[in-house]
């Protein structure tokens, strides 16, 4: 097992699983801009650890993430916000959107595991994951109209993916906040469970044990494509099987299931 730790951020990897922890326990792991960067350096980091094959996202303490700490951040002054102009992360993302887009952008899962308060740029967070898990009791809210703004870090690229146009509105028009359980039934995330922390963990163990790259082709094959025009995404099918088949991983896979014994894969460079 490998333990990095960034400011804010805990990393643990070990069995080809990376679990992330936001370290700020006292304030509900609230967003200031020592979060943001911890966040961001987190995923760039699993994303260049060799071995990695799912991350788990979590938050230590009684929440996921409670959203922006706004006193905080004001009490940087008028250069609080800097961070929103700068566009030099992927997808010309600044950095408060990056810690949601760049798990999206990662080559493998990451699951979310939701408990406690999830709000406003916290909840973006979430949805940057491929798989949210949470708490029946869990408690989220795209809380940004409670202040007179709008959700800006990266909901675009998750949140329509997820609900139709009338929730998502409804959603950011009210602030409301939903429990784990509606949460589920709108979509907003995958499913519930009593213990989100150990349910994201097997799922990722299970993740882990399928081939590295049938599952990496798998996730650009749907972020590519949902939504893309048919032609393109039919080829992009068809470009990726190809690749696939007849790989050493492929076989591996072929051979350990007419074996009925685990898989021995190798991870991509």
């Amino acid at each position: 097992m490998s333990t990095v730790e960034t400011e804010r951020v805990g990393i643990q990897v070990e069995d080809h699983v990376a679990v992330v922890t936001l370290q700020r326990p006292d304030k509900h792991n609230a967003l200031d801009r020592a979060m943001f960067e911890g966040i961001a350096a987190a995923a760039e980091e699993v994303g260049r650890t060799p071995g990695v094959r799912a991350v788990v996202l979590h938050g230590d303490g009684p929440s996921f993430c409670s959203g922006l700490d706004i006193a905080s951040i004001l009490a940087d002054g008028p250069g609080g916000f800097e961070f929103l102009d700068d566009r030099s992360g992927p997808r010309n993302a600044n950095l408060a959107q990056r810690v949601s887009t760049d798990w999206l952008d990662l080559p493998f899962p990451v699951i979310a595991a939701i408990h406690g308060n999830c709000f406003g740029g916290g909840l973006q967070i979430a949805l940057g994951a491929d798989i949210r898990i949470a708490a029946p009791d869990a408690k989220l809210s795209v809380m940004e109209a409670r202040w007179g703004l709008v959700p800006d870090m990266g909901i675009t690229q998750s949140l329509p993916r997820l609900v139709g146009l009338d929730h998502a509105k409804e959603l950011t028009f009210t602030a409301r906040r939903v429990s784990g359980e509606e949460a589920a039934a709108l979509g907003l995330v995958t499913r519930t469970a009593d213990d989100p922390l150990a349910a994201a963990r097997e799922l990722a163990s299970e993740i882990a044990g399928r081939s590295p790259d049938a599952v990496r082709a798998a996730k650009r094959l749907y972020e590519e494509t949902w939504p893309a025009i048919a032609e393109n995404a039919l080829a992009l099918e068809t470009e990726l099987q190809v690749g696939l088949m007849g790989s050493p991983n492929q076989l591996e896979a072929v051979r350990a299931g007419f074996a009925k014994e685990p898989a021995n894969f190798t991870d991509p460079s």
